[in-house]
């Protein structure tokens, strides 16, 4: 029998992660944790507004409260919970001290792919989405605190598989075919 795999897709905000996981999702049904949901409960909890100010402002919070491993010690609960899901996929993962425990907990079985698109494209991009849209000086505001504040650079810089978002959608979904394809290979 296979080992369970956990794949975490990485990338800085409006690389296309959540586009990545919604085709994964939508084509083999894998499960999904996503980090960021941590910091939306703690918001609830709080009673704060969802803006990037505040979410900012917990998600840094949360690691200073609780040391910066809180978020991947309660997502690696999350994925023991899940059994025997073959495969489980994690979405925004952040610092390079979540990286290492979650390498070091789950061995091989954890895999990274990094989705990457230039600044440009990804600050049009989050101008444009419908939830939580940003500025283009509010995205790379973000940009320069996960990767300052949060080490985001360097789990993308480690990943296993690399996917360029760039052109259509089109293009992403075949780049995640031949990924999966070659994995089962």
């Amino acid at each position: 029998m296979k080992k369970q795999t956990i794949i975490a897709v990485l990338g800085l905000p409006g690389s296309g992660k959540s586009v990545v996981i919604d085709y994964l999702i939508k084509k083999y049904g894998w499960p999904k944790i996503y980090f960021g949901e941590v910091t939306f409960d703690e918001m609830r909890r709080l009673g704060l507004e969802v803006n990037e100010k505040n979410e900012r402002r917990v998600r840094e919070g949360l690691r200073k409260k609780f040391g910066e491993l809180c978020y991947a010690k309660r997502v690696a609960k999350k994925i023991l919970q899940l059994g025997s899901a073959p495969i489980i996929l994690l979405e925004s993962m952040y610092s390079w001290p979540e990286y290492l425990f979650l390498k070091k907990k789950f061995g091989e079985q954890f895999q990274t792919i990094a989705v990457y698109a230039a600044p440009e494209k990804r600050y049009a991009r989050l101008k444009e989405r419908k939830v939580r849209p940003l500025t283009p000086q509010e995205a790379q505001s973000r940009d320069y605190s996960q990767i300052e504040n949060l080490s985001q650079a360097g789990p993308i810089a480690m990943a296993d598989q690399l996917i360029i978002n760039e052109s259509s959608k089109r293009s992403l979904y075949s780049q995640i075919d031949q990924l999966i394809v070659e994995e089962n290979n």
